[in-house]
């Protein structure tokens, strides 16, 4: 049996003691890749780590809801993460694109506003901007519909094109209403007002929810870290954690627990659900 770590700080120990005690009104809140799924090269490659489901669908039953919060669009988190049709997981929801689609496990239907005009028109100006920056072969970019996202994982020199892409991603961005997010060797543009937090807190007050986890491993997490905050000083405890890496270090500097990854998040969603049970 996986142990229950303990939270290094005070309102995590109150927010995990709140879930113990009230499970029934308990939402957990997770980022996809880097937290149940392994950061891979390939995005298209991604997949939830093998314990990931069974954890969740032991744990679900048992507490208010689980929300699966990613960039990604909703299906593709769904099919990667394997997590339709599965008896416990009824009725988890992925609030993808940040919040801005819904797939609903009770339905299998994914709900979407239009898209924001400014993604097709940073679109069609990416290839040839990438082009003018000078940056080599490995750059990499990953249509998300909603959102475009260029990665810099497989360049000759990864840090160094993160870097040299920022400010002319972001001028991009700028012409065409979008903003740009820094992740982990990625840099996505995406439309204002799309980010973890407002998904976060939008579901959190939906449910009704009593206390609130949430683990994330990317800068793309830290509205979703401020939410809970939020909720904290509404008189909702929380439970801040960090899936580690050595990539990104400000998440662990917010935590109140660091786990070993993907790994340790799905140990950790063990422990809670041998707990309730």
């Amino acid at each position: 049996m996986d142990p229950l770590p303990t939270p290094q700080t005070q309102s995590g120990r109150d927010g995990l003691a709140a879930l113990l005690a009230r499970p029934r009104t308990a939402l957990i809140g997770l980022d996809f890749d880097g937290t149940l799924a392994p950061i891979v090269a390939d995005p298209e490659q991604a997949r939830a780590h093998p314990g990931a489901v069974p954890a969740l669908a032991a744990l679900a039953p048992g507490i208010a809801s689980v929300a699966v919060i990613t960039g990604r669009p909703p299906e593709v988190a769904v099919r990667y993460g394997g997590f339709a049709g599965v008896p416990g997981l009824e009725h988890l929801t992925v609030l993808g694109h940040y919040g801005a689609e819904r797939w609903d496990a009770a339905t299998g239907t994914v709900t979407a506003p239009p898209p924001h005009p400014g993604v097709a028109a940073a679109r069609a100006e990416l290839p040839r901007l990438l082009e003018e920056a000078g940056t080599g072969e490995g750059i990499w970019i990953e249509e998300k519909g909603r959102a475009l996202a260029v990665h810099t994982r497989r360049a000759a020199d990864p840090q160094g094109a993160f870097e040299s892409l920022r400010a002319p991603l972001a001028g991009l961005a700028a012409r065409h209403g979008l903003i740009v997010e820094p992740g982990r060797l990625v840099l996505e543009l995406r439309p204002p007002g799309m980010d973890k937090g407002v998904a976060l807190l939008d579901h959190a007050r939906a449910v009704g929810a009593g206390c609130v986890v949430y683990a994330g491993d990317d800068l793309g997490d830290l509205p979703a870290f401020a939410a809970v905050d939020t909720l904290r000083a509404e008189g909702v405890p929380g439970l801040l954690v960090c899936s580690g890496s050595t990539e990104v270090t400000e998440l662990a500097k917010r935590a109140d627990l660091v786990v070993d990854g993907p790994e340790g998040v799905v140990g950790l969603l063990r422990a809670l659900a041998a707990q309730l049970g």
